[in-house]
């Protein structure tokens, strides 16, 4: 059986890891911390409650962007 924290700390740590580095400068501390960012993201999804699944899906369909503008033609105008 799985803790429920555990996706609680893939998310700190990813957040944790993208604030070092945020103050760090050399370049291998940079690739290291995104790494670490990505796979803690996608195991904290993978492990994640399916109520977590169905929230996030209504967060990406209530705040998606449209493909298509709605275009207005003017018929019969002068």
């Amino acid at each position: 059986m799985m803790l429920p924290i555990f996706p609680l700390l893939f998310l700190i740590t990813a957040l944790g890891s993208v604030l070092w580095y945020q103050r760090t400068e050399n370049d291998i501390f940079g690739v290291l911390a995104v790494a670490s960012a990505l796979a803690c993201l996608i195991w904290g999804l993978v492990i994640s409650h399916w109520l977590i699944h169905i929230l996030s899906l209504i967060l990406l369909v209530k705040f998606r962007t449209p493909l298509f503008s709605a275009i207005q033609v003017k018929v019969g105008s002068k």
